[in-house]
């Protein structure tokens, strides 16, 4: 048979799936249900849960209108919730936008416009810089859903939900799909804007998967690591580590 006859085939769902960070936590799910996933304070979950918390993050989402191409912001510390965006979010098709909360109330609102936030996932002691930063950037049509940190104290709701609730409104059975595409956006990342505006960085699907990947093979990690996360996750995605 001829190249060209080789090149005659097509891509179906039998032959390619597009590469795609958001397969591993299925795949956990499926294979590893019972394995711890996430411990946090008093908080523990199982792969099972964290994969069924992340559905319904994206069933919400898709609910409240936001899918393919629109940007989920997140200013959050290293929470269970700050890892289940990781993979709902992209589960809807929307693309995850981690904040640095360390950056000052004008450039979270400058990131907030230049990269057109549909919602924002935010806890609730980071407040009173959300709540400048969405004054300055002149943006009121942005969904807010609050994070309640029970391991820490204060805080103040901006939204109209608590991400408890948001995800309640959820379907855990809700038939996400993988990108069409593997070269679609995953995540949107900024620079600390320390020499001006931050520039945006945008990572897609397959480099997402190869990195995490690749992680897994150059360190490397054995069976069923323990990883205590201390790299905060607005930072290159915790460098790739909650897909890893």
């Amino acid at each position: 048979m001829s190249l060209e006859h080789y090149n005659a085939f097509e891509k179906n769902e039998a032959n390619y799936v597009p590469l795609s960070p958001v397969s591993f936590v299925k795949r956990a799910s499926d294979v590893y249900p019972t394995k711890t996933s996430i411990v946090y304070g008093n908080r523990s979950y199982t792969w099972a849960q964290t994969y069924q918390r992340s559905v319904c993050l994206a069933s919400a989402l898709q609910n409240a209108g936001i899918g393919e191409g629109d940007t989920v912001s997140v200013l959050a510390f290293n929470t269970p919730e700050m890892v289940e965006a990781h993979y709902g979010v992209p589960m809807s098709g929307a693309v995850l936008n981690t904040i640095n909360t360390r950056l000052d109330i004008d450039t979270i609102g400058y990131i907030f416009e230049f990269g057109e936030t549909r919602a924002l996932l935010t806890d609730t002691a980071l407040a009173p810089v959300v709540r400048e930063a969405l004054k300055l950037s002149g943006r009121d049509d942005i969904l807010i859903i609050d994070i309640e940190d029970t391991q820490a104290e204060g805080g103040e709701r901006l939204g109209d939900q608590t991400y408890e609730a948001f995800i309640a409104t959820g379907d855990v059975d809700f038939d996400w799909q993988l990108p069409h595409d593997e070269w679609n956006a995953i995540a949107l990342n900024f620079t600390s804007g320390s020499t001006g505006r931050p520039k945006g960085v945008v990572y897609h699907h397959r480099g997402a998967y190869l990195m995490a990947s690749a992680t897994v093979m150059m360190w490397p990690l054995p069976l069923h690591p323990t990883y205590m996360y201390t790299v905060p996750m607005f930072h290159c995605n915790g460098w790739c580590h909650a897909w890893a």
